[in-house]
């Protein structure tokens, strides 16, 4: 005998009471409120041999992309695959793919999960987590398509609605159809004001658009709604930051550093990516961050020898050169270099992306911007293959912008500014950088 989640999916357990606890921590994770990982330990706690709770706690903590839970990983997938002869199909689904993402093969884990999205398309979990699976590799249209697949099975009076036409149109962004993402999104946000990825849709929207001065007071409009109680806040007030940064405003971006994404303290990879990166943004507009660098630094040296996500480690090596740590920046090297002569999705990572993009950002701070040119020109075009967003990679274009022009290459530096003007001609931090490249002498 089996029982039934709120949206129809077979469970084994046959405790109504704890799967309809379960499902409210589902809703938690898909709004990522707090906190859904307490509310499956409670789960658990009074229910140890729930399988689907075991697997769903073993999604959440893969899926942070944080070598620092792997011991709690290792101990979820343990305790999930000990019951998997109790399990059923859709289970068994999700534990082969937590199993495929501690063994390193996170496009497997990804793809697992979007077979039990296939089969059961109302299993709002492992949709979600293929969904980000999809972000942290990069498959820019896997994140469109995905969703575009179940939905058919979902319409406007079916629980759980809005987050997935919240993933969906996060996945109309990324693969450029910003009219509809944007509709969708805001549909989203109109239907739960909660759903902080149907905002970051819509903000992303506005950041590839160059909407800068609409972005932040969207941001500042909806944040009643979203901020309260989030697990994701701080990644809203770093899109907040950059809309401020496109308007010329660094003022306001440091200000929301020190008071919404550094309050709390940098306790995840996740913050610490969003610390570094806008720190590196004002850096490069020549904003003094005076003594943040050496906390970022500080917390990045603690996963120094992680070599866990080729993203996260170029994220740190951010902060190791802004903080002027040498030492750091030849161990991060190593880590890098060592994870790319691996094996699995990371190794793959690393050697296309890691090991290159840690050079030449060592090299930029040393001043060596023909080198950081180099290494860092190569990976405009398959800097999707380690993840993030297409606002996250724009720091690659940010970079090398700057490092033409400081180079004084005006050709490169003009060609770099026409390539930014193309896509936000309006933008006062672009139409800065055309300044300042015109400023340059033309080669004789």
């Amino acid at each position: 005998m089996s029982s039934v989640d709120q949206h129809g999916n077979p469970v084994s357990f046959t405790h109504q009471p704890a799967i309809d606890a379960l499902d409210r921590a589902f809703g938690l994770l898909h709004a990522y409120q707090a906190d859904p990982l307490a509310a499956v330990d409670q789960i658990l706690a009074d229910h140890p041999d729930f399988l689907m709770a075991h697997a769903f706690r073993a999604g959440m903590l893969a899926t942070a992309t944080d070598k620092a839970f792997e011991p709690e990983l290792v101990r979820s997938v343990q305790a999930a695959e000990a019951l998997l002869s109790q399990g059923n199909a859709r289970e068994r689904g999700h534990v082969a793919a937590v199993r495929a993402w501690l063994d390193g093969d996170w496009e497997r884990a990804t793809e697992h999960w979007g077979r039990v999205s296939i089969a059961y398309p109302r299993d709002l979990p492992a949709l979600q987590f293929a969904h980000v699976g999809d972000f942290f590799l990069g498959s820019s249209h896997l994140l469109r398509d995905r969703v575009a697949r179940v939905l058919p099975h979902w319409h406007a009076d079916v629980h759980g609605h809005g987050f997935v036409e919240g993933m969906y149109a996060f996945g109309l962004e990324e693969a450029g159809d910003y009219a509809q993402a944007e509709s969708r999104g805001r549909a989203a946000v109109e239907r739960n004001p909660q759903d902080g990825w149907a905002v970051h849709a819509v903000a992303h929207v506005m950041e590839m658009q160059g909407r800068a001065t609409e972005g932040a007071a969207f941001l500042a409009d909806t944040a009643d709604g979203w901020a309260p109680n989030s697990l994701f806040a701080f990644h809203l007030w770093w899109h907040k930051a950059l809309f401020h940064l496109d308007g010329g405003d660094a003022d306001s971006a440091l200000r929301l550093f020190d008071e919404n994404i550094a309050a709390g303290g940098f306790g995840q990879a996740l913050e610490l990516l969003d610390g570094s990166s806008l720190l590196w943004r004002l850096s490069l507009l020549g904003c003094p961050v005076g003594e943040r660098w050496n906390g970022l630094s500080e917390r990045w040296a603690t996963r120094l020898d992680d070599a866990y996500y080729a993203f996260n480690d170029v994220n740190a090596m951010l902060a190791f050169v802004g903080a002027g740590d040498r030492p750091a920046q030849a161990r991060q090297l190593d880590t890098v270099r060592r994870a790319a002569a691996g094996t699995g999705t990371n190794a793959l990572m690393s050697r296309e992306i890691g090991v290159p993009a840690c050079e030449g950002l060592v090299a930029f701070g040393r001043g060596d911007y023909a080198l950081a040119i180099d290494r860092l020109l190569p990976l405009r075009a398959k800097a999707n293959r380690f993840g993030g967003s297409h606002a996250q990679r724009d720091l690659f274009s940010w970079t090398l912008t700057e490092a033409a022009i400081r180079l004084g290459d005006r050709p490169l530096a003009d060609a770099f500014v026409a390539e930014r003007l193309s896509c936000k001609p309006a933008s006062p931090l672009n139409r800065a950088w055309a300044t300042r490249a015109q400023a340059l002498a033309t080669p004789g």
